[in-house]
């Protein structure tokens, strides 16, 4: 396999909401500071991958907004995916294993704000005839998630308390956080409910934000970055996009996508210093942690629960893990992407620096 790496990554302050800047104008400035940290110009990129929700925006093919920070001329190579950026991440690694160029530059852009009613573009996402029609929302599909687990005994609402709690202390200096501060479990608990067992504070507060992220190969990885943070495996796996046809509480994709990560890298989820996890529920990160069986730090930062830009928030997982790796404050870390209801697609990513 051919070694690749991320060499750099940069993403904008979170926002609830971005009615001054169209899309090209909120990637602009995070391109520049991307490609500038990795100390190349755009002419120096063979290959381009995206991940944007045509949706969110209201207008078929509204992701080509974005090509006016990129330039798409002279020709480019270039690529997108509807759905989180982390898959057009996925996209860039597979293509820069065929040897076909040396750099390529994943961005995702995230406007979940610019829908009226977010439900009703997220429950397209389901089955056409029978679910979709009733139009559940997400937080509800959510929340039948987290109280299958919590009559499985798997966890309760003061664990997925304390998941907060964390989050926010842990957020407190992050530009990217667009809610941070200490705040107590029992406060938390005395917050209404959203959708039982599920409260506000539960959810990721979606906003708007562009990140990108730079992948290199070989020599050229390490030349361009002091650390590279080399993606040693990588895989992504689907569940049935029929909530009711699965059990709720087992996490299969998940471990089978970290088991051929794990081949890939020679080494497993458990050995990872930290791991930035796709938690927009806080009820997802005990049960991601369990089954990757983590040992270390997870979403230091706060992760999804402090800032959750629909369609970049994958991506951003990728760019956190690596940067660890890229300042020097881990030696192997872990990334994980969902897309779809109740945690159906999963990726997981493994990193890993020169020690």
């Amino acid at each position: 396999m051919r070694d690749i790496a991320v060499v750099a990554f940069a993403q904008s302050p979170g926002t609830a909401a971005d009615r001054h800047d169209d899309m090209a104008e909120i990637l602009l400035p995070v391109m520049r500071e991307a490609l500038a940290s990795a100390g190349i110009d755009r002419t120096e990129v063979d290959f381009w991958a995206s991940g944007s929700h045509d949706f969110h925006e209201g207008r078929t093919f509204a992701y080509i907004e974005s090509l006016d920070a990129v330039g798409a001329w002279p020709p480019i190579s270039e690529s997108h995916v509807e759905m989180d950026a982390a898959w057009a991440a996925y996209e860039a690694w597979s293509w820069l294993q065929l040897g076909e160029g040396e750099i390529a530059v994943v961005y995702g852009v995230g406007r979940g704000s610019l829908a009226r009613d977010l439900d009703q573009v997220t429950s397209t996402q389901l089955d056409p005839y029978f679910l979709a029609p009733l139009r559940p929302h997400q937080d509800a599909l959510a929340a039948i998630q987290a109280q299958a687990l919590i009559a499985a005994g798997a966890l309760d609402e003061k664990q997925m308390a304390e998941v907060v709690a964390r989050a926010r202390a842990g957020a407190v200096g992050n530009p990217a956080a667009q809610v941070s501060g200490e705040v107590t479990v029992d406060e938390l608990l005395a917050a209404p409910y959203l959708a039982s067992p599920l409260r506000e504070h539960d959810r990721g507060p979606i906003g708007d934000a562009a990140a990108v992220l730079v992948l290199a190969a070989g020599d050229t990885a390490r030349r361009l970055a002091q650390r590279p943070a080399w993606v040693r495996g990588a895989d992504h796996r689907m569940d049935s996009h029929y909530p009711g046809t699965r059990d709720l509480t087992r996490t299969d994709t998940i471990g089978l996508a970290a088991e051929k990560a794990a081949q890939q890298a020679g080494f497993a989820a458990r050995d990872v210093d930290i791991a930035e996890l796709h938690t927009e529920y806080s009820y997802q990160e005990p049960l991601l942690a369990e089954a990757l069986q983590l040992s270390g730090t997870v979403n230091p930062g706060g992760g999804p629960l402090v800032a959750r830009p629909t369609t970049a928030t994958g991506l951003i997982r990728i760019g956190d893990a690596a940067r660890h790796i890229l300042t020097g404050r881990a030696d192997r870390t872990l990334a994980h992407a969902t897309n779809g209801p109740a945690l159906q697609q999963n990726m997981i990513c493994l990193l890993e620096g020169d020690r």
